[in-house]
């Protein structure tokens, strides 16, 4: 049923993976599925808000968390050599739909959190994902 699960985390958010990455991994393995962890680094918005960073700021950064991303798969998976990571930059559950489109993966897998106040106008990223994934979405809540 599912051959590729794609897994986005926040990895300066525990609350994004903590439940759902024992989640991501039991279905990858349930379906000897393909495991896939991203990270986004959010871009800056304003193109005038760019200019109070240094110049390649962007691209420190997501080097810095391609570096991050990988020691957290070493970290937190259970067969880390066979989980394929990605980094991207970008608004985040934009990202996340673009490439689970591009790898052409069955199942997103992500954390959520208590909704706050903001949530409920603006919507959170996991329900973003949810509206408009082609893909089938598993979102996981905190306990």
């Amino acid at each position: 049923m599912f051959k590729s699960v794609l897994l986005p985390v926040d990895l300066g958010q525990e609350s994004s993976w903590d439940r759902a990455m024992p989640a991501a991994q039991q279905i990858a393995r349930d379906y000897g599925a393909k495991l896939t962890i991203m990270s986004v680094v959010p871009n800056f918005g304003l193109p005038m808000v760019s200019q109070y960073f240094p110049e390649g700021f962007e691209k420190q950064a997501e080097s810095a968390a391609s570096a991050a991303l990988k020691q957290f798969v070493a970290d937190h998976c259970d067969d880390p050599a066979s989980v394929k990571r990605f980094t991207a930059s970008g608004t985040i559950y934009d990202e996340i739909l673009r490439y689970a489109d591009k790898i052409k993966c069955d199942v997103i897998v992500m954390g959520s959190h208590r909704p706050a106040l903001q949530d409920y106008m603006l919507g959170p990223n996991a329900a973003r994902v949810v509206r408009h994934a082609k893909q089938s979405v598993f979102v996981v809540r905190p306990d």
